[in-house]
């Protein structure tokens, strides 16, 4: 404990603390009067402390809680049994124009004369709720999203992806062949806006994953062309949603072939000393400048890239608690590293 400057008692030092505190603070006697608030408080419930005092602390609970802090209080005071979390709980306070706050309490219980107080200190969470809010209803668009795509897209996609093989078949057709490649484009990009409506969402389940497997899985996965993989350690096993961080790898390697080429070798291997996995590629690499921007929503390089399949890399390492680089590869292509 800091000891107080000189000249200055241990109880004028702590008081000047609690004066210039950012979080309110109020005391309340055993009858809920209150008998203490710091300057903070204004600022929360636009009440000066000379407003307060004196006051019953119900001047600041809404009317519809009163009979519950009451009650709360009471058998407190008479069974010494804490019914609710002293170290935080929300609850909204009455401010002084009449609109409510939420709030983060917490409780101090203490002494002083043989007389008992509760010290409760409160945090305005207006802006956390806000963005809490804001994030919830970015969930519920990107749901709304992922339901147009999936039946008022992938639907008419199927029929024209159908008819256009059945014509392929009776047809040698330059431009035919140009149309089924709009038509895996926009596929591509459906999928990768679906997976992407799953940012925020927890990592499944997870397992003990052999991550050779899950390298051969992914890649027979994608279209890789004349494009090679060549692992080159034993991988091991690790812990991981196996589903996934299979499709962590198949975006990987669809962004190597997009960038690297059709002709591409992928090699992957262990990382060492640190734990985790690199994927390499002998293509043109990526520029140091670009390097923090690849992960971004929408950020591609290439004509025929949707520019999601990383920012959808990036989601599954974060939603897993691992870090991803690019850096450059020994063949001077470019080289992921995944450590978990």
């Amino acid at each position: 404990m800091e000891s107080p400057p000189p000249h200055a008692t241990a109880g004028d030092f702590y008081q000047t603390l609690v004066e210039n505190a950012a979080e309110g603070m109020l005391t309340i006697d055993e009858e809920s009067k209150i008998v203490y608030a710091n300057p903070a408080i204004e600022e929360i419930l636009g009440y000066t402390p000379a407003e307060l005092i004196g006051s019953s602390k119900m001047k600041i609970i809404p009317e519809r809680l009163e009979p519950v802090h009451a009650a709360a209080l009471e058998s407190y005071v008479r069974t010494g049994e804490r019914n609710i979390d002293w170290d935080g709980m929300e609850l909204p306070a009455l401010h002084k124009d009449g609109h409510e706050v939420p709030t983060l309490i917490s409780l101090r219980e203490h002494e002083h004369d043989g007389e008992q107080y509760f010290t409760g200190i409160i945090r305005d969470i207006t802006e956390r709720r806000r963005r809490e809010n804001q994030l919830e209803a970015q969930k519920d668009r990107w749901n709304d999203f992922a339901d147009i795509l999936t039946h008022d897209i992938r639907n008419p996609l199927s029929v024209a992806q159908g008819y256009t093989e059945l014509a392929q078949q009776n047809h040698d057709s330059p431009e035919l062949e140009r149309v089924a490649e709009s038509l895996t484009r926009i596929d591509n990009l459906v999928n990768d806006v679906l997976a992407l409506s799953k940012e925020g969402q927890y990592i499944g389940e997870v397992e003990s994953v052999e991550i050779q497997d899950s390298v051969r899985e992914a890649w027979k996965s994608v279209d890789t062309q004349e494009a090679t993989v060549k692992i080159e350690d034993e991988l091991g096993v690790i812990t991981a949603d196996k589903s996934r961080f299979r499709e962590l790898l198949a975006n990987l390697f669809r962004n190597t072939i997009e960038h690297a080429g059709s002709n591409a070798t992928v090699r992957v291997g262990s990382l060492s000393p640190e734990a985790g996995v690199y994927i390499a590629d002998d293509g043109p690499g990526i520029p140091e400048s670009l390097r923090s921007e690849i992960f971004a929503h929408g950020y591609s390089t290439s004509e025929e890239g949707t520019g999601y399949g990383l920012s959808i890399v990036a989601q599954i390492v974060e939603g897993h608690g691992w870090e991803i680089v690019v850096t450059e590869s020994a063949s001077e292509g470019a080289r992921f590293e995944i450590t978990w």
